[in-house]
């Protein structure tokens, strides 16, 4: 999902790729275990939470402060470089991470790609776009917020590329410039998938790796959702309307769309199975495992609907061949997963009451935050993870990477999981909106045939805006004990 469409050809200077940097962090670590020792902590029974928590006051070197190097292949049951690629592959259980994250991300990717297959979403925002195209001012809030949702639930990014090859004329037919197409299409994605209470790719991964449950702290996080929206819809219009111009606008424009009770069925399947996701969550404790099969439902049904309707003239064989592809274009994320887990099993592992290099560098971290607020903690983390995300734009890789840190590292901080996850999740999302590194970013920017050195100089008002957003909402979060 991180490719640029055919066509549009990359220029210049490129950023290695995610796995390149990955494979970089990896050898990184190996030349760490040279250096740095082990150390362990003791743990506790928080009562409250049922988890063993670390005891700040408890870290001790282990192996007499004597650093233990890795090996270049297994030994025995620990990992050596070359080998951490499968052991961190296939560690974990079909609960957790690595391979239950994996075959999580493949399934649902497949299934989206099944969904997406049918037409349903193209021809809905067709019609959409049909109805209200004698009413800009309304439609573009409309479209941003059917955006923003689309990015929320189920982590749309990349597919805003697709997107903006149709808005891209209709917004200029309107009088609007290009910038304005990307701020609708990927602008608004980002907001939602910085934002979400749901997405499987970013905070549903992150609460996974941090030990808390799928869609924990919704409600703090869908009135961030529409906060974060709402002021963000709101900038954009002022701006659209600010630049529009008012002559030689055409109006009599026309989108034509096949969207009828078939799509409508579809539609429906995925708005029923979102309330099934949420009610399997909430009341039957569904994981990981159960909420991938949900999902691998509604493809079966919209595949069913669509097959039996001849909905974009697509056979079995055009579906599984989109389950194929949707799968593949997370192919990639799934893999940083599973790499980053065998530099956490290079590290030592995660385990607090096992030597391992994890819990020195917990322990540095955190003294060097000691003394200082669970604010300052807080907002410590967010610039972390947006600092972060220039190297690794991947969602669910950076989580996977971070969160074994961040997660233990909020305990011994004296802040939340749920407030640790808030900081990953605005760190990670909004800063796709402003880094070069984001291929889908770039990818839109091709596509509406406006330099990044444009975007910057349009966007930096927005950016000083989500900036002070964020930081008071981890302030809000820790006042609140989130």
């Amino acid at each position: 999902m991180s490719e640029l469409p055919s066509g549009i050809k990359a220029t210049g200077w490129r950023m290695p790729d995610t796995l390149l940097i990955v494979f970089a962090v990896l050898l990184c670590s190996a030349l760490l275990t040279l250096i740095v020792p082990q150390g362990q902590f003791d743990t506790a029974l928080d009562t409250n939470t049922g988890r063993q928590l670390l005891l700040a006051d408890s870290y001790r070197t282990a192996h007499n402060g004597e650093p233990q190097a890795v090996s270049l292949f297994a030994d025995g049951e620990k990992t050596g470089v070359l080998t951490a690629f499968f052991d961190g592959m296939t560690s974990g259980s079909r609960n957790g991470s690595a391979i239950g994250v994996i075959i999580f991300i493949l399934l649902v990717g497949g299934s989206f790609g099944v969904l997406l297959r049918t037409g349903a979403v193209d021809e809905l925002l067709k019609l959409l776009i049909s109805k209200m195209q004698h009413k800009a001012r309304l439609l573009l809030p409309v479209m941003a917020l059917f955006f923003s949702l689309g990015g929320a639930i189920f982590g749309m990014g990349e597919e805003a590329m697709a997107f903006a090859i149709l808005l891209v004329p209709l917004v200029r037919m309107l009088g609007y410039d290009a910038i304005t197409a990307v701020l609708l299409t990927y602008g608004a994605t980002q907001i939602g998938f910085a934002t979400s209470w749901m997405n499987p790719f970013s905070v549903a991964i992150a609460q996974s790796i941090a030990g808390l449950p799928p869609l924990s702290g919704s409600g703090f996080r869908i009135a961030m959702w529409l906060a974060f929206t709402l002021i963000y819809i709101a900038w954009f219009i002022w701006r659209a309307e600010r630049l529009r111009r008012k002559a030689d606008v055409e109006t009599n424009f026309q989108i034509e769309h096949q969207f009828h009770w078939g799509h409508s069925l579809v539609v429906l399947t995925l708005v029923a199975g979102m309330v099934w996701v949420v009610w399997g969550v909430v009341t039957q404790g569904y994981f990981l495992r159960e909420i991938a099969t949900q999902f691998f439902v509604m493809a079966i049904v919209s595949m069913t609907l669509g097959t039996v309707l001849k909905l974009n003239n697509a056979s079995l064989n055009d579906y599984v061949d989109a389950f194929k592809t949707g799968a593949s274009q997370l192919l990639p994320a799934a893999l940083v997963v599973g790499i980053a887990q065998g530099i956490i099993l290079l590290l030592g592992g995660t385990n607090p009451e096992h030597p391992t290099i994890l819990n020195t560098m917990l322990h540095y971290a955190a003294s060097s935050i000691n003394g200082h607020s669970e604010l300052f903690a807080a907002q410590a983390m967010l610039v972390f993870q947006s600092g972060f995300n220039f190297f690794v734009t991947s969602g669910s890789g950076q989580a996977a990477l971070t969160m074994p840190l961040m997660a233990p590292l909020s305990d011994l901080v004296g802040i939340s999981r749920q407030t640790a996850v808030l900081a990953f999740q605005l760190g990670d999302g909004l800063a796709h909106l402003f880094y070069p590194t984001s291929a889908a970013l770039m990818g839109t920017l091709a596509i509406a045939g406006v330099e990044f050195t444009q975007w910057l100089r349009a966007m930096w008002p927005l950016w000083l805006l989500l900036t002070a957003m964020s930081m008071l909402t981890m302030c809000v979060a820790v006042a609140i004990g989130y």
